[in-house]
């Protein structure tokens, strides 16, 4: 019976240790930033102030494998967005920008929008990080 006892805690231990999480929720971890917008009109030139976005879609990819994002956020009042609760693992962060510097049909830019991507890691558990301002173009 102690043979049986010491191999089902070895057992157990050995399964606890060798599981590792995906990147995604179920975590400590927090990736946070802001959306800034920059109006330019057909010569690229700026028309007004840059400003933070309001209720401007982000998006986030769990892990390098995947295609399609796994959760979305609207930014709130002064541009700022956060994802909570994630685990260590690769990161994709991004929002959509107008395609100003090519016009509408041209081959770079067919749908006349772009995504504006930022990649990170969470490395360890409790990490906060703050991305640089994602500048898009209206």
């Amino acid at each position: 019976m102690k043979n049986f006892t010491t191999f089902l805690t070895l057992l157990c231990f050995t399964t606890l240790i060798s599981c590792q999480k995906e990147p995604g929720e179920g975590g400590t971890s927090t990736i946070r930033g802001k959306i800034l917008v920059v109006n330019l009109n057909a010569e690229g030139d700026t028309v007004q102030a840059p400003y933070y976005a309001m209720d401007q879609d982000v998006f986030i990819i769990y892990g390098d494998e995947n295609q399609t994002y796994d959760d979305k956020f609207a930014t709130s009042f002064d541009g700022s967005f956060e994802f909570n609760y994630l685990t260590p693992g690769s990161y994709t962060i991004y929002a959509y920008s107008e395609c100003v510097e090519c016009p509408t049909g041209c081959d770079a830019c067919p749908s006349g929008e772009r995504a504006v991507i930022r990649t990170v890691e969470i490395s360890e558990k409790k990490q906060e990080i703050v991305l640089e301002d994602i500048v898009i173009l209206e």
